[in-house]
């Protein structure tokens, strides 16, 4: 398990059992100093998450318990405490190896003790970690021990440290078994005593802390091309072929890529730095220069290069690239989770009656119509309203088609359109708008939604049980169609990789992204919360108690029962326990039911407490909820000292906004109507966008033309921006200027900067910055998912033809890579887009 892996709940709790009482309350002190909060906060986190509490029913019914820590400090503690009780559960099994190898000392327990990391640990322990089959090992199984002792502490060559040693007929290693080496020869005799030597040496833990931070200050990596028949296929590679950088201030991005080349065998990476230096340094900590004699002192010196070369440098240059990556990918991580966490509490459009639409070419414009409860509608003869139509190439029926789409749009009177950005999106968005401007009774307005991931749910068991009766190209339609409704709701159906909102999401330690992603989503779904009689198994599964196989039972409850008339009747559903009911239930709504609490956010452990609040206004239970003035002058004093849970405070706030949804109001950008293809833009020209993913080094923007263009950091404001994510997030709609064009590649970059405030540039001189971006991505290709895995290069990730939205879907975007070393080539100033596209690398193709 490496320095960030998480733990399983189990796993954790294994962990905390073997903990004493003295280390549980060291790691609680820790952690409370480390997050900024009180030890008996993180003391009433810990006992509530031991007993089985999800950080969401912790955050939302147990605040006067952990004195009002919300739920990002709570995720923040409970990963923390994971990790801490890892970590301590390390550190005492190798205490406990080293004292019984009788290598314990003080020193060694401090080192452990302090360490901060599972790599600090393991290298604490490595020269300790028995080798039977090291070259060490065997000479001192072959008894070459006490001449390596001589040389160390007598002024003696190591030729006459051997005078007295005999070779040994049969050697074995500590458990009796036979080892089968060779040392009837003096020089292999002067090697062994060597392996000792350095093997002891490798004990000087002090020493080698010096020598790692010196060597990662200086060090530097170097990317080449693995081979020339790699340079073809590894195209979007190429800024790499050639390329050193600082280790210690390489881009995470940067390093993710090339370990991306490394790994597809197109790039070979190794670390350059000096040895003579430390070399020195380890001479000087042995006092090797004052050995005596000289055949002594000589052999010495070339022991202390081995240390060095053979082991210490090998060993250094393995951690500070592992600490990097493991960097990297936290980084990355947080990137996709931070980004799906904004996606998934994107404005809803409400219960509206909406035709979802998939545009496409070949295979026609799939459309479906689904009601403000998001089910599909049914026409007269009681099947679903869905229609295929084929206005575009090779067909060209547009009169056909605009007459199908007018009547379904009157005929069930459609609120919105929701539009997939696809291939031909905007040609149907286009089309659609024709169909609106020419019937003043359509009240419909057309939007353009995301519509990444929709081939996945179509093709899924989910929507297999959902939508049984429709075809597969169809169901696509009908995604996103509620993803315009409830985006919640709908990506909960789809896995996070598919939505398209990552950063080297494919690269990273997957079980971690996992995790990540899981509790953005749970923490999404609860903060939101759920109608129990319409949610779908994927979306209950993310309420807090409950998992995959207790959210189909209450589905095939719900069907078999009918629906749900009080909270009360969930207990009913079979495998819903005490414990899961209480960390469920006031997450799970129940609208028109027998009880009105059931419809909002108070637990039903409080609703005893509401009564006493109705007792005093002597109004019944429907009078009050909503009720600002009567709420407020309800006397709460004597009852705050009886609540141990949640205060009342915090239950008239909710019976006075019951069940609020979090998510922003619904809004849509508006994109030119004369702006539809990257043959449209013009340098200078301002237009509305929505955000479709931020990155280390910006954010992109989607502004109708099929490509998404980057807003560079340098970009983003005229002050400095420390990291994008806290300027943008995804699906904010903002307002961009378009300062280079590559039409060819299909690149397009955006400044977000005033106008007024922006140093004036020549047209000349934007084109040429915009053709210095880095390499080309070879096809100029349809829209694609927006899948960002940040490509390497450029990240220039080549993307397969594609016919319909089920390829696109598992498309790659372009996102980063490194500037190319060439200063004869270099901007003369790094704010020109040249420069600042080239060192972000992006290229961004949609289809």
């Amino acid at each position: 398990m490496s320095s960030t892996d998480t733990l399983t709940p189990s796993q954790t709790s294994t962990n905390a059992q073997v903990l004493d009482a003295t280390t549980h309350a060291n790691i609680h002190d820790k952690l409370a100093r480390a997050l900024g909060i009180k030890t008996a906060q993180v003391n009433a986190f810990v006992k509530l998450y031991d007993e089985g509490a999800t950080v969401p029913f912790i955050a939302r019914y147990r605040k006067e318990k952990t004195q009002d820590l919300d739920d990002a400090q709570l995720r923040a503690l409970e990963k923390s405490l994971n990790y801490e009780r890892d970590m301590a559960t390390r550190r005492l099994k190798i205490t406990e190896l080293l004292s019984a190898q009788g290598n314990l000392t003080d020193e060694l327990q401090t080192r452990i003790d302090n360490a901060t990391s599972k790599l600090e640990l393991e290298d604490i322990y490595l020269p300790y970690r028995p080798r039977r089959r090291s070259p060490a090992a065997k000479a001192r199984a072959a008894g070459l021990d006490v001449a390596a002792q001589a040389v160390l502490t007598q002024e003696i060559t190591p030729t006459d440290a051997l005078a007295d040693y005999q070779v040994q007929s049969s050697i074995t290693d500590d458990s009796g078994n036979e080892i089968e080496v060779d040392f009837s020869g003096i020089e292999k005799q002067l090697a062994g005593v060597q392996a000792i030597i350095v093997d002891e040496w490798t004990q000087a833990l002090d020493l080698l802390d010096n020598l790692r931070s010196g060597f990662a200050k200086t060090a530097t990596i170097i990317s080449s091309v693995a081979s020339d028949e790699k340079r073809e296929v590894g195209e979007k590679f190429k800024d790499y072929f050639e390329h050193s950088e600082s280790l210690a201030r390489l881009p995470n991005h940067r390093l993710l890529a090339m370990l991306r080349g490394r790994q597809e065998n197109v790039l070979g990476l190794k670390i350059e730095g000096e040895d003579a230096p430390f070399i020195e340094k380890i001479v000087k900590h042995f006092e090797i220069d004052a050995k005596a004699p000289a055949a002594r002192q000589e052999f010495l010196t070339e022991a202390a290069s081995s240390l060095w070369k053979d082991k210490w440098r090998p060993h250094i240059e393995h951690r500070l690239l592992t600490e990097k990556r493991l960097t990297a990918e936290a980084d990355a991580i947080d990137v996709f989770a931070n980004n799906l966490q904004h996606l998934l509490m994107s404005a809803p459009a409400g219960r509206k009656v909406i035709l979802g639409v998939d545009p496409g070419i070949r295979h026609g414009v799939k459309m479906a119509i689904v009601d403000a409860q998001g089910h599909v509608m049914l026409d007269s003869e009681n099947k679903p309203v869905v229609a295929t139509v084929y206005p575009f190439a090779p067909d060209n029926k547009m009169n056909e088609a605009k007459s199908v789409i007018d009547e379904l749009l009157s005929t069930y009177n459609v609120d919105l359109v929701a539009i997939g950005n696809g291939t031909a999106s905007r040609e149907t968005d286009a089309m659609i708008k024709e169909i609106l401007a020419a019937n003043d009774t359509l009240k419909a307005k057309a939007v353009i939604v995301n519509e990444s991931g929709a081939s996945v749910y179509s093709a899924s068991e989910l929507a297999s049980d959902e939508l049984a009766n429709m075809d597969v190209s169809v169901r696509g339609a009908v995604s996103i169609a509620r993803r315009l409704q409830d985006p919640l709701s709908e990506l909960v159906k789809v896995d996070p990789k598919a939505i398209g909102v990552g950063q080297y999401q494919h690269d990273v330690n997957q079980t971690q992204l996992a995790d990540s992603l899981d509790k953005v989503t749970q923490d999404s779904v609860n903060a939101v919360g759920v109608d129990v009689n319409t949610a779908s198994p994927a979306i209950l599964a993310h309420i807090a108690g409950l998992n995959r196989n207790v959210a189909q039972q209450i589905v095939t409850y719900r069907k078999e029962h009918g629906a749900f008339d009080s909270r009360e009747s969930l207990k009913n559903v079979p495998r819903l326990g005490a414990k899961t009911f209480e960390q469920a239930a006031g997450f799970l709504r129940v609208h028109g039911g027998s009880n009105p609490l059931d419809a909002t956010g108070v637990h039903p452990e409080s609703y005893a407490l509401v009564d006493s609040l109705l007792v005093q206004t002597n109004k019944a239970l429907a009078e009050i909820i909503g009720n600002d003035g009567v709420l407020n002058s309800i006397d709460t004093t004597a009852l705050a000292a009886n609540d141990d849970n949640i205060s009342v405070k915090a239950i008239i706030e909710e019976l006075a906004k019951p069940a609020r949804d979090p998510r922003p109001e619904f809004k849509t950008a508006n994109f030119r109507d004369d702006v539809n293809s990257i043959k449209d833009l013009t340098e200078g020209m301002t237009l509305e966008g929505v955000v479709t993913n931020v990155t280390a080094f910006g954010c992109f923007v989607d502004v109708g033309v099929h490509q998404d263009g980057l807003v560079h950091i340098s970009q983003m404001a005229n002050d400095f921006v420390a990291d994008p994510m806290n300027r943008v997030k995804p699906g904010d709609i903002v307002s961009v200027r378009v300062i280079a064009i590559d039409e060819k590649r299909g690149r397009i970059g955006f400044s977000m900067k005033p106008e007024a405030e922006k140093p004036a540039r020549t047209s000349a001189a934007a084109k040429s910055n915009a053709a210095s971006t880095g390499n080309e991505d070879k096809a100029s290709r349809p829209r694609s998912n927006r899948s960002n895995n940040s490509h390497p290069a450029a990240d220039k990730r080549p993307s397969k033809p594609r016919g319909n939205r089920q390829d696109k879907d598992n498309a790659s975007n372009n996102r980063s890579k490194a500037p190319k070393a060439d200063k004869a080539e270099a901007p003369s100033k790094m704010g020109t887009l040249g420069a600042l596209l080239k060192e972000a690398g992006v290229t961004k193709t949609k289809k």
